[in-house]
């Protein structure tokens, strides 16, 4: 039996023991053979598993009876979860009878997860925990310290999500440390208790580990330092590699990374000018940066940033070389807190340097620098402009990768360097019948979304569809200002209650709009993923405009002139848009008994010759309308 008829018998044995019996997927067995081909022939592959498909069983379930070592990086917790405590115990109860063997697996974050056991004997040793340790906890709750310092003596995992309650950002700054700080268990006077350590050493000897995308990509760039070593990885959502990548493998300088280093520092070094020196340059680095907010920068070229970046090298030496002079041996917790502010500082150091040399550094490839955020907490960001060189010396080369999504742009193999190596993409389409389910509507009779009646008109059309429809709709926005604007103007014109995004957190937030059913909830990006709610509480998505990605992106804006402006669009932003779009589209069928309506209120994806036909091939087959009284006729059969 080869290995792809051995995954497929596999898979059926699986989804045999699923309440039901579940059903046969086509979709779902044509990707398990193309993973198990993959697998056993050391070549990648892309595949694009619309929704329904069960991509998740999909790819265990190969991975599985392979007998690889195999790491799962996701891009939402959610997946992460699903994974972790339904997929894998599922899979591991009624997949190892028919192997003959069991199978191992765990997960994995990163280190800042984890509650850090000498962070906990410090912050005992400052009593009521609101004394000062390191600087950090000056404004913790002692309440939640006293309960996570107990939760710590009993729990087996060290998780932050295993917590009974949800510490506040101080809190758990308090009690937890990053890779950036963190010396590293042999220099740790709790090295041997250490949670984050524990986890890594359970992935380590587990056959299957699940982590996440950032974490992943932290990992090539640390050239496999982070993760286990693994035959297979297998990539969900892979839409978002190059993105989730490009952050990972960058780094990012701030004035508060500055301001925790002097806190650390000064909790072991008294008197120190060198100290007093580093506290007085975050300021000026933070000067440095408000004025280039949301611009693409080259430090090395702008004098007040090179000017504070390079005073900012030369006092993170002094600093570094006052900390080596600290004994070793020193009372109490000295060594570890030593151990910690040196890490800091030399990481810090590094990043420095990398904003100034955008050309150097260990990461391959050229790139770029902007500021984001705000006036009052500016942060400089450096990633690479590509990530395809990063890829093509640290993945591709190392191990069988097996990248899915429900949307895959067509040009993914390029963007990530793939082309070149030996890899198969294959769509295995989605088992609903989008035919009978589903409709397409475009508002041709709408304003170009560029006039100046569009936003108005926008509400006008919002409303009727919502009032055909029964509420029941999901409005989907591009700009926070559109979203905003929306709420405010149809809030009292609905008679149904109306979930603006900020109302709730989002897993309350999905709840409460699931629960009733006529309810409807507004938008912006965080809602354009991950929302699944099937039934006919969801029977009308709204999308107001294409979903391009803005022109002065500074990332992206770099992408452009590395492919040339004559090719950037259909390189660049039409792919993402094409994506974006067909993400939100995708929240609307969720079941085989969904019916409903995708409308899109930007009339170019009907009228437009130059790329109309490149985002609707990447939404789902379904029929299509640009008549008003013909949608707002299927919304209203839909409510009888």
């Amino acid at each position: 039996m080869d290995a792809a008829e051995a995954a497929v018998i596999a898979l059926e044995e699986a989804c045999g023991a699923l309440p039901g019996g579940g059903e046969r997927r086509p979709g779902q067995e044509a990707m398990a053979r193309r993973v198990a081909e993959a697998i056993d022939g050391g070549s990648h592959l892309v595949v694009r598993a619309g929704t329904g498909t069960g991509k998740s069983m999909a790819y265990l379930v190969p991975a599985i009876v392979s007998g690889r070592t195999t790491i799962v990086a996701t891009a939402t917790k959610a997946l992460q979860d699903q994974l972790a405590t339904k997929d894998l115990p599922f899979l591991r109860e009624h997949l190892a009878p028919h192997l003959g063997r069991s199978f191992t697996f765990s997960t994995l974050k990163g280190r800042s997860n984890y509650v850090c056991v000498q962070r906990l004997v410090e912050v005992a040793s400052t009593g009521s925990g609101q004394q000062q340790l390191d600087g950090l906890a000056e404004s913790a709750d002692a309440g939640q310290l006293a309960t996570i310092a107990e939760w710590a003596g009993e729990t087996e995992t060290g998780d932050r999500s295993d917590l009974p309650l949800e510490p506040s950002a101080a809190t758990w700054a308090a009690v937890s440390v990053s890779s950036q700080e963190c010396p590293g268990a042999n220099r740790c006077p709790k090295g041997d208790e250490c949670f984050a350590e524990r986890a890594r050493a359970e992935a380590e000897a587990s056959d299957v580990v699940v982590t996440n995308l950032h974490l992943y990509g932290i990992d090539l760039a640390a050239e496999g330092a982070i993760l286990p070593e693994h035959d297979l990885a297998i990539l969900d959502e892979a839409h978002q590699t190059e993105d989730v990548v490009a952050r990972a493998v960058g780094c990012e300088v701030r004035s508060g990374r500055f301001q925790a280093l002097v806190h650390r520092a000064r909790a072991i070094l008294s008197a120190s000018t060198a100290v007093d020196d580093l506290a007085e340059v975050a300021g000026r680095v933070d000067d440095a940066l408000v004025p280039h907010v949301g611009d693409r920068v080259v430090p090395a070229d702008l004098g007040d940033l090179r000017s504070a970046l390079e005073l900012a090298a030369t006092r993170l030496a002094a600093l570094r070389a006052e900390l080596l002079g600290v004994p070793q041996d020193g009372p109490g917790d000295v060594a570890a807190r030593r151990a910690r502010a040196l890490r800091t500082c030399e990481v810090l150091a590094d990043d420095v340097s990398a904003a100034l040399d955008l050309d150097g550094g260990p990461v391959p490839g050229r790139k770029v620098a902007w500021t984001e955020g705000s006036t009052h907490r500016p942060s400089l960001q450096v990633a690479p402009i590509d990530v395809a060189s990063v890829l093509d010396q640290r993945l591709w080369p190392t191990r069988t990768v097996v990248l899915t999504s429900a949307t895959v742009p067509a040009n993914l193999p390029d963007r990530l360097g793939l082309a070149d190596h030996d890899h198969r993409f294959e769509d295995v389409g989605s088992p609903f019948d989008f035919e009978n389910q589903s409709l397409l509507y475009c508002a041709t009779a709408m304003p170009d979304p560029r006039d100046e009646g569009f936003l108005a008109a926008c509400h006008d059309e919002i409303e009727r569809l919502a009032e055909a429809s029964g509420g029941r709709m999901l409005a989907l926005f591009t700009s926070r200002r559109a979203l905003d604007a929306a709420v405010d103007a149809l809030r009292d014109r609905l008679p149904w209650r109306v979930l603006h995004q900020d109302d709730l957190p989002k897993p309350r937030l999905v709840a409460e709009f699931a629960d009733d059913e006529t309810s409807c909830l507004f938008g912006t990006r965080g809602l354009w993923h991950g929302i699944d709610v099937p039934g006919p509480s969801l029977s009308l998505v709204v999308i107001d405009r294409i979903p391009f990605p803005r022109p002065d992106d500074p990332l992206l804006s770099a992408r452009r002139d590395l492919v040339g402006r004559e090719r950037s669009f259909r390189e660049i932003d039409l792919p993402l848009a094409a994506t974006e779009l067909a993400q939100g589209a995708g929240r609307l069928v969720r079941s085989t008994t969904d019916r409903g309506m995708v409308a899109v209120l930007d009339r170019r994806l009907a009228t437009s010759r130059a790329y109309r036909w490149d985002l609707l091939a990447a939404l789902p087959d379904m029929p299509r309308t640009g008549d008003r009284d013909e949608a707002l006729d299927f919304l209203a059969r839909l409510v009888d």
